[in-house]
């Protein structure tokens, strides 16, 4: 689970939460073209052009200890989409990479709801993800990638907006909240019972609406943080958190596409 603050944490503060991110060279095992580049001189580069870390993990690795996969949370406080409404969101870039020569740089568009100081992730169909390979990085590459980002952000405005001006009745909020879970638990969902009006109801005033927007985000937070009980054969549990980044990203982009079903064409 994405614990982001709404501040940026220092580099001893992501040195405890992610210290592979500071591993100063390769797997023995990477090839003789990888060009390692630890992760903290990104996060140098990324600050020189404005963007703060809010949020670093690691992998847990049983071998590889050091050069395992990891993830940093950028933000911008200068950049942010205003609602009407005083629900603010801050864009973020997501930052994956390794030091075993298995992975590039990646570039993950995310975002920042402050009502609920929650983190989403942005569907790789409305917003391309991006990569810089372990070979010849330089500043300016990382600038040039950052720069389209930004440039793109107008597209998950109008996402954004979509979403709000999208009224769902009870069935299409029924069916988003059932494909919700499916997303969630995949094959396993056919024996698993949950009480998909309880699922739907916002936990916060700001939250209380039937506009695709309120929808997705009450349902994305309480998959994300286990907020719901459900019942698998004759037991009753409490769902868990998600705690490994990589499937809370993969969750989050793909309830982000289910969303995207539900806005007219």
């Amino acid at each position: 689970m994405l614990n982001i603050s709404q501040n940026f944490i220092s580099k001893d503060q992501i040195r405890q939460q992610a210290p592979s991110i500071f591993t100063a060279q390769g797997a023995p095992e990477t090839s003789e073209k990888y060009a390692h580049i630890p992760t903290d001189k990104i996060i140098d580069d990324m600050a020189a052009l404005g963007w703060g870390v809010v949020d670093a993990k690691q992998v847990r690795a049983r071998k590889g200890i050091g050069f395992q996969k990891h993830l940093v949370v950028f933000r911008n406080n200068d950049i942010q989409i205003t609602a009407e409404d005083g629900d603010n969101v801050f864009p973020q870039i997501l930052l994956t990479n390794s030091h075993d020569g298995k992975n590039a740089f990646t570039f993950t568009a995310g975002l920042f709801r402050m009502v609920c100081e929650n983190g989403l992730v942005v569907s790789s169909r409305e917003f391309e993800n991006m990569k810089i390979r372990h070979m010849g990085y330089s500043f300016d590459e990382l600038q040039n990638t950052i720069k389209a980002m930004v440039e793109k952000l107008p597209l998950t405005v109008e996402s954004l907006n979509k979403f709000r001006s999208v009224e769902l009745g009870q069935e299409q909020a029924l069916d988003f909240a059932q494909k919700a879970l499916e997303v969630r638990f995949g094959d396993d969902v056919e024996n698993i019972k949950v009480d998909l009006n309880e699922l739907l109801t916002a936990t916060r005033s700001e939250d209380r609406g039937t506009d695709l927007w309120s929808i997705y985000n009450v349902i994305q937070e309480k998959l994300v943080h286990g907020a719901f009980n459900y019942k698998y054969g004759s037991k009753t549990r409490k769902a868990r958190k998600i705690k490994n980044f990589q499937q809370d990203m993969v969750l989050n982009e793909r309830l982000y596409d289910l969303a995207l079903e539900y806005v007219p064409a």
